[in-house]
């Protein structure tokens, strides 16, 4: 049985509010995407990490992602998911499975220990590296809006989306607080 090794400690955790670590990443095509670039491109990046691609619950949630892609596209969103995967890993993944979301090879855990997903496991008296499931939503200015490190992956789409609608409430203000004045 596997034990969950060493992992971020919960001052070392992003929350809503603190500056989101930039990034450039390779996706499955081998081009460079760039989380400065596409913030400017997109309103928002929901940045999703995960294990492995060949994990069962990893492609439950990517298809959900991938159902759903309109519904955040609406919300101005767009999905983006990191894993450990190499580029060509990724490739097999998207065609096999028709994922829409763009999905990052992060081979060397860099940006997963920046976003304080990295942790490692102990199987078998081997450590191996592995990725915390966690998504933040990441705002146009580059702030974090929402952190969740505590991914359920059986409703976590719908959540997602229903936390998108509340921020863009949020973003469009209380129309009453713009009444005319006489």
């Amino acid at each position: 049985m596997g034990q969950l090794g060493t992992w971020a400690s919960s001052d070392e955790l992003l929350v809503s509010g603190k500056q989101a670590p930039f990034f450039c990443l390779p996706d499955a095509d081998m081009e460079i995407f760039d989380l400065s670039a596409a913030l400017q491109h997109h309103q928002i990046v929901v940045l999703h990490f995960y294990p492995r691609d060949v994990m069962p619950s990893s492609l439950k949630q990517a298809i959900a992602f991938s159902e759903r892609d309109h519904d955040f596209a609406r919300c101005g969103a767009m999905v983006v998911g990191v894993s450990l995967d190499e580029c060509l890993t990724h490739a097999d993944f998207r065609d096999e499975h028709g994922i829409a979301m763009e999905l990052l090879s992060d081979p060397e855990g860099d940006v997963c220990r920046l976003y304080h997903v990295w942790q490692e496991r102990e199987l078998d008296g081997v450590i191996r590296p592995a990725v915390h499931r966690s998504t933040f939503i990441i705002g146009g200015d580059g702030m974090v809006l929402h952190a969740d490190y505590n991914v359920d992956v059986r409703d976590h789409t719908e959540k997602l989306l229903a936390q998108l609608k509340t921020l863009s409430r949020s973003s469009n203000g209380n129309p009453q607080e713009h009444r005319r004045h006489a």
